[in-house]
């Protein structure tokens, strides 16, 4: 059995092709699933089956068109309410692949008809496809589903990943789906990139903690926000996405540009946030794009969902950027090719505004002028400058009349957050000083931090 790891940090999921030499599975497939296509072709194996975990949140799946496209079996939950054929699976069924056999374990948590896969070969070889399930130091977040559901789905994920372990055995290799960057993971996941259940057993805090009701209670207490366009995700995941469009749009002229801005249309700049703040289109915002970054979770947590977007960049990130938002179901962008903003839109207002250093604020700063912090809220509870005003980057634009009068100054944990956020608060006329700078180097600059006392 060979596994074939294709990786999506920008979401921090992974999709598996697994195969025998000959013919090949796919599990929990990405929407654009060219990737998955190229890896078959590479190990020179047919994809027959494709499998999905459960009805994801986080981003749109490829495995309806890809199966589709291949003439494969669709696994999908029995009990999942889709509406389009598939071939429905139920705990405990067992399907043959080529020279392997895949058995359905039904381990709800993360979602309440949540399944994993154990994958056996006939040397009786062993891999668990865990979904959102059972992670790397930990499990899947068990609040997706609302408020309603959160306890008993946590229960639920206490008692499903030990039946997972004990079904698996300690010599299987795991293979999550999650818990690799993903807003989908809670608890300490460990960052590793790979594992066993042997190792499992021994780390997680889901299978060596004895006590269900103490896992419930840490597991909810480290549960944070998560991106809002979640909400979009599983309905049209359960209608069944189309295929992704990659294609670069033909660039927007001059004139076009320039009348978007002026009417307030949202136009995204993707260079470099440095580059950002020394000079940029008046009126367009920051989400420096990177590759392995958190680009599209961050727009499509921050800006209105379903306006008009225009892409502002170079065409190797104006092409990356497309393919990240077609995962998350943002289509069709318009774009702009290029990294001048004078040259972009000739005689389009320019702006700027000032970058700093934690010396700055520790020397330079005036008293009266506040600190905004946009990171999360519990961020924000462990450590934070004394005197800080928090509003997480995700609400800034609902509560921009909440802040303080003056010029402003915006800091999160590494730069990038406050990247976006200068630039929100600039578009709303607000004078501003980009902070750039890790939080973790705060305190031994000088800065003034607030710690809850230990209890």
């Amino acid at each position: 059995m060979d596994v074939v790891v294709i990786e999506t940090p920008q979401l921090g999921d992974r999709s598996y092709l697994i195969h025998d030499g000959s013919v090949a599975l796919v599990i929990d497939a990405q929407r654009d699933t060219d990737r998955i296509e190229d890896a078959a072709r590479r190990a020179g194996v047919r994809i027959t089956h494709v499998a999905e975990t459960h009805v994801h949140n986080d981003y749109l799946t490829g495995g309806l068109i890809l199966a589709r496209t291949h003439g494969a079996k669709y696994l999908v939950n029995a009990e999942d309410s889709v509406a389009f054929e598939r071939d429905p699976i139920a705990d405990g069924q067992t399907v043959q692949i080529g020279g392997l056999s895949l058995r359905a374990v039904a381990t709800p948590g993360h979602t309440h008809t949540h399944l994993s896969y154990i994958v056996t070969t006939p040397e009786g070889e062993q891999a668990v496809f865990s979904g959102g399930s059972l992670l790397y130091g930990s499990v899947g977040r068990t609040d997706l589903l609302g408020p309603a559901d959160t306890v008993g789905l946590t229960r639920d994920q206490y008692a499903s990943v030990r039946r997972l372990a004990d079904e698996a055995g300690p010599r299987a290799g795991l293979f999550p789906t999650h818990g690799f960057g993903s807003f989908c993971s809670a608890g300490p996941s460990t960052g590793a990139g790979s594992s066993t259940i042997g190792e499992q057993l021994a780390t997680n805090h889901a299978l060596t903690d004895p006590d269900p009701e103490h896992f419930l209670a840490e597991l909810m207490a480290s549960l944070s926000a998560f991106p809002s366009y979640y909400a979009h995700m599983a309905p049209i995941n359960l209608t069944g996405p189309g295929p992704a469009d990659l294609s670069l749009p033909e660039p927007m002229d001059a004139g076009e540009l320039a009348a978007r801005l002026s009417n307030g249309e949202w136009v995204v700049d993707l260079r470099r946030r440095m580059a950002f703040a020394s000079s940029h289109l008046r009126g367009s915002v920051s989400f420096e794009y990177g590759s392995g970054s958190s680009f599209s979770s961050y727009l499509g947590w921050v800006l209105p969902w379903g306006e008009k977007l225009t892409l502002v960049g170079s065409r190797d990130d104006l092409k990356n950027a497309v393919r990240d938002l077609s995962r998350i179901g943002i289509d069709g962008p318009d774009a702009a090719v290029g990294t001048e903003p004078d040259a972009l839109a000739p005689g389009a207002p320019v702006a700027s505004y000032p970058r700093a250093g934690w010396a700055a604020v520790v020397h330079e700063k005036p008293a009266n002028e506040p600190v905004l912090d946009v990171r999360r809220t519990d961020e924000f509870a462990a450590s934070h400058l004394a005197g800080a005003v928090n509003v997480p980057l995700h609400e800034l634009l609902a509560r921009l009349g909440e802040l303080p009068a003056g010029k402003i100054w915006v800091h999160c944990a590494t730069g990038y957050r406050a990247g976006v956020a200068a630039s929100l608060l600039q578009r709303a006329g607000r004078d501003v000083v980009q902070i750039d700078a890790r939080f973790r180097d705060a305190g031994p600059a000088g800065v003034a931090l607030h710690k809850p006392s230990p209890h």
